[in-house]
């Protein structure tokens, strides 16, 4: 019983990816992430084309707001590690902030410290175009914004294009395909099929129109009972 069952679920699964629709899907799947590919590609060299002007890109466009509490006001706002900072003088704040805690305690300031410095500072930091925007401080990103904005509308105009495209091809031939076989039957006109008539339906009475012939029929028969 249970090899029965298990033979059954077998021919139905195979039965299941065997159908044109699946394997239709799958190659529309494989297609579509391919065509995503070419899409994004597109939308990246027009943001390129479109943003160039802007310093430090679309992604530069942040909105710091001020802090409320001292978690948002950076790591230390006295040597210049704030809210935010330009990437220029990453490696002087580094310095500044390697200075700021290891020189009262005579520890020698060696380039590979400074280094960890800056690697901590980055850790803490995000690169918004030329300006560094402390993880914590509360932003408005604008540039994101716009972006998904610009990307919507790239998009949209590309698809449409393309569906616009495949349209016009598509409506191009099976007008083709209309004359060819217009052609063919001129030269052949024994093989043109007879036009199909198309039966007018027999127009089926109202309910109110029912009910007017029986009405008539028991007034009928109310008038001459010895009719049958």
């Amino acid at each position: 019983m249970k090899k029965k069952r298990e033979f059954k679920l077998w021919n139905e699964f195979k039965a299941f990816i065997s159908r044109g629709n699946v394997v239709d899907m799958a190659v529309g799947v494989v297609i579509g992430g391919a065509f995503s590919a070419i899409v994004n590609a597109l939308v990246n060299i027009l943001l390129s084309v479109c943003t160039w002007a802007v310093p430090g890109g679309l992604k530069g466009l942040v909105t710091v707001l001020l802090p409320t509490n001292s978690s948002q006001t950076g790591i230390n706002p006295d040597i210049g590690l704030g809210q935010q900072f330009a990437a220029s003088d990453l490696q002087d704040l580094a310095s500044a902030y390697t200075n700021s805690l290891y020189a009262s305690s005579g520890t020698e300031i060696s380039g590979e410290l400074v280094q960890q410095m800056k690697t901590e500072i980055l850790s803490k930091y995000t690169l918004y175009g030329s300006t560094y925007v402390y993880n914590g401080a509360a932003t408005i990103d604008w540039g994101t914004f716009i972006n998904a904005i610009i990307s919507f509308l790239i998009i949209a105009l590309t698809l449409f294009i393309i569906l616009k495209v495949y349209t016009t091809l598509q409506k191009k031939r099976k007008e083709l395909q209309a004359k060819a076989i217009e052609e063919y039957y001129e030269k052949h006109p024994e093989e043109r099929p007879a036009p199909v008539v198309e039966e007018k339906p027999i127009p089926q009475p109202t309910e109110l129109e029912v009910l007017l012939e029986i009405k008539d029929l028991l007034k009928d028969k109310k008038e001459n009972p010895e009719t049958k």
